[in-house]
């Protein structure tokens, strides 16, 4: 619950008012307040408080018609919130924020809401929107150039664009928030629209209703030791493309070839920054130039140097084979006008046809709310109150729950469609039993929960070889699970590809032919392609 109840207390202090845009309820609910008519005439109320608040109304839930503060169980105060959402929707208007507080000396006299309720339908997201997962070697400079693209602000040398960026993601009391990407600016008729403080949630929900293209960044972390993170970042999510950073005074690494090796099997379009050109001499960055380049022809990828070749080449060209490499300095702004363009202009390629799915990337609870469940969507759509399963449980089996709301960058939308990172409050069900790697599927399909199939796979690296019985961790979507191997003819060495049967060692998940995947165990890793789900 928020710390700060000036929120709280100006409210209670104008009161409610003839003519004002405050009002107070002690509860809503659906057998009393949508019955009998009663719809319309509070739909009416509504309408009449937002337009007295000049397009913005505030509706204080738990609290007596004197404005006491009475207090009511977070089950009703959600059926509250669930009731104004329908009401503000038949006025044309829509929940904006929503705040709560506890009563009582420990809460336990149950909580008090504000919500902001403004003019205008919820937003409709049939805009174009992209999705960027951003990899590279740690103090490459990549949340620094990220920073600097959303904002607009040069950095200052020390890194201090990065902290726009750096979002606590355990923070679980910031409203339906779906920050799995960590950047968010987007493009109009007449150019980049930015955020001038991106850790406001007014400025990043501004971007999403504004914008006629919306490019999300997915951050990950250039750590050796946090591996598995980049590979959730970069398998888990429904990317349109890669940005890969190299530092000007550091070059290619280690880690800079482990990031384009699990670029490269996801078979993502990608991009290379070459970042802090500002800090070298012009010969050290051609230097590093061909560096790039030379890794690019060594893994079978074209290097398409932008500067050479212009943009409307990399438009055109970018695919799995043909790389664009942007020279860029966050410090001197060089070469961020190219990506600007660029983002403003390559095509969405993640193909979201089909029913609605939706891996499951982090979960949080929200007091009046409930249980959010957030993730990037697979395919198809979902719009407020769908019946959807989750699962699968640990047994396999799939719970029935219900879309309460869902919302995109802090901003509450109607639906989301294949693409979008969002966070969905779900009805029917505890955030404590909801788990990263479970799915989101229409209720009516029929998934199943898969504990072993067959794939086809590549040991990319390895001391020595793979027989039956290794078990490393394999990464597929949201997935993070460790199994068991069983390679076809006993051994697979470095280099190899070959088949393998791959069994989950705890719980099963949902599993499909085609799906891409990533194995590692300490210093080894592999790539691989799901063929077939062995059914049991």
């Amino acid at each position: 619950m928020s710390p700060d109840r000036a929120t709280l207390e100006r409210a209670l202090e104008r009161g409610e008012e003839e003519g004002g845009s405050v009002e107070f309820k002690e509860r809503l609910t659906r057998n009393v307040h949508l019955a009998d008519g009663r719809l319309e005439s509070l739909a009416a109320q509504l309408r009449h408080r937002v337009l007295s608040g000049d397009g913005e109304a505030t509706y204080v839930v738990g609290v007596t018609d004197d404005g006491g503060l009475a207090g009511i169980a977070p089950d009703t105060f959600s059926e509250s919130m669930d009731v104004l959402s329908l009401l503000a929707e038949e006025a044309g208007a829509h929940i904006e924020a929503v705040q709560t507080w506890g009563v009582g000396e420990h809460g336990d006299r149950g909580i008090v809401g504000v919500a902001t309720v403004r003019e205008g339908a919820i937003l409709d997201t049939d805009d174009e929107h992209i999705v960027v997962g951003t990899a590279g070697h740690v103090d490459h400079g990549k949340s620094t150039l990220v920073g600097s693209l959303v904002t607009g602000q040069p950095d200052d040398g020390e890194g201090g664009t990065r902290g726009f960026l750096d979002v606590q993601p355990h923070e679980v009391e910031r409203g339906l928030s779906a920050d799995l990407s960590y950047g968010v600016y987007g493009f109009t008729g007449e150019g980049p629209l930015r955020t001038s403080n991106p850790h406001r949630k007014a400025d990043r929900a501004r971007i999403v209703e504004d914008a006629e293209r919306v490019v999300s960044f997915v951050d990950t972390v250039g750590h050796e030791p946090w591996l598995r993170t980049t590979i959730r970042g970069l398998v888990g999510q429904k990317l349109d493309y890669g940005l890969l950073v190299v530092a000007a005074d550091d070059g290619p690494t280690k880690t800079t070839r482990e990031h384009l090796g699990i670029l490269l099997a996801t078979e993502l379009p990608t991009i290379v920054a070459i970042t802090k050109a500002d800090m070298v001499s012009e010969e050290r960055v051609a230097t590093v130039e061909r560096e790039v380049e030379r890794l690019l022809r060594d893994v079978g990828k074209a290097p398409l140097r932008v500067e050479r070749h212009g943009v409307d080449a990399a438009v055109e060209e970018t695919n799995e084979q043909v790389v664009p490499v942007v020279t860029t300095s966050a410090v001197t702004m060089q070469g961020l006008s190219t990506l600007d363009e660029l983002f403003e202009r390559l095509p969405k390629t993640a193909d979201g046809a089909g029913e609605f799915s939706m891996y499951i990337d982090r979960t949080y609870s929200v007091t009046g709310v409930g249980a959010v469940a957030s993730g990037t969507v697979r395919t198809g759509e979902v719009e407020a109150g769908d019946e959807l399963l989750l699962g699968p449980m640990p047994d396999g089996s799939y719970r029935p729950v219900e879309v309460r709301s869902i919302e995109m960058h802090y901003h509450r939308v109607d639906e989301a469609k294949a693409g979008r990172i969002v966070g969905i409050a779900l009805k029917g069900v505890r955030e404590s039993d909801i788990e990263r790697g479970m799915v989101l599927v229409p209720r009516g399909s029929d998934p199943p929960a898969v504990r072993e199939f067959e794939a086809e796979v590549m040991v990319l690296n390895h001391p020595t070889r793979i027989g039956d019985g290794y078990e490393p961790v394999v990464h597929v979507e949201t997935v993070s699970e460790a199994a068991v191997f069983a390679p076809e003819g006993g051994q697979l060495l470095p280099g190899d590809t070959g088949t393998a049967r791959v069994r989950f060692k705890f719980r099963p998940y949902l599993v499909e032919a085609g799906q891409r995947f990533v194995f590692r165990e300490g210093q080894s890793k592999g790539v691989g392609t799901v063929t077939r789900v062995v059914q049991e």
